[in-house]
């Protein structure tokens, strides 16, 4: 089996039970930290509820990131082509990642309305500044032989962009991908606690901790775990397939010293 494999498998496994063992040991108030086991043992017994409510916070933060790596595409691309435009972009997108987006979701959700619109909305915008930055970076640091190569040859600025330009941000999209997937999911699972919609993750979690329902609450945070996990086994399998030709992409030289 691949180590690539068996090391993940092994952290998880020694966190969860060092995890236990604490629980177990300190004597820790039920409402305070659950077992792990008790935990999974919660989950499986209503794997259906919350099979359910992960795929619409799935869908959510897909779609999230979707529209965000879109809107990102032609912010970046006008950011890397003029520097003026680069200059007055900036400042507004360091305000949108550091203004705490938990603040205006109500009166998002009021505008919006309830349901799936302000979830999409707010999950966009919060993701969206990570992949303009990459995708700046990414079209700036393109070969400049291969760039000098197009000119010589008269290619328009579409083919400098379809061709060198977006594979070169690439390797630094699928960074920030990696980024904005726990960010991602994180605003769709707040969103979905005060859209006034009953369903996804969000909504059982806000519905349990109103309850003090302790096994319910955490039993979604380890459904969130699970869907972060897999979104980012999705995103490394794309990226394995887009890059390919990447260097980063090829096996390490031995070193034979």
């Amino acid at each position: 089996m691949n180590r690539r494999i068996i090391a993940p498998v092994i952290g998880i496994v020694v966190f969860l039970g060092l995890w236990e063992l604490i629980v177990r040991a300190t004597d820790v108030r039920p409402f305070i930290l659950r077992a792990p086991s008790r935990i999974v043992s919660y989950l499986l017994d209503n794997a259906g509820d919350y099979a359910r409510a992960a795929w619409v916070t799935g869908i959510h933060a897909l779609g999230g990131l979707l529209i965000a790596l879109v809107v990102a595409l032609v912010v970046g691309s006008l950011m890397a082509a003029s520097s003026f435009l680069e200059h007055a972009t900036q400042p507004v997108l360091i305000l949108l990642q550091v203004t705490p987006f938990v603040a205006y979701i109500a009166s998002v959700v009021l505008w919006l309305g309830s349901g799936t619109p302000p979830v999409l909305f707010i999950t966009g915008l919060v993701c969206m500044p990570a992949f303009a930055f990459a995708t700046v970076d990414g079209m700036r640091g393109a070969d400049p032989a291969a760039r000098e190569l197009l000119a010589s040859v008269d290619a328009s600025r579409w083919e400098v962009l379809w061709r060198l330009r977006l594979p070169s941000s690439l390797p630094s999209l699928f960074t920030a991908a990696r980024y904005n997937v726990g960010l991602a999911l994180i605003a769709a699972y707040l969103v979905e606690g005060g859209n006034f919609a009953n369903e996804g993750l969000g909504n059982i979690g806000r519905r349990a901790a109103a309850l003090n329902e302790g096994d319910a609450l955490w039993a979604a945070v380890f459904a969130m775990a699970l869907l972060g996990t897999l979104f980012l086994l999705l995103i490394s399998v794309i990226q394995r397939m887009a890059l390919h030709w990447h260097v980063s992409q090829r096996p390490p030289r031995p070193n034979w010293g």
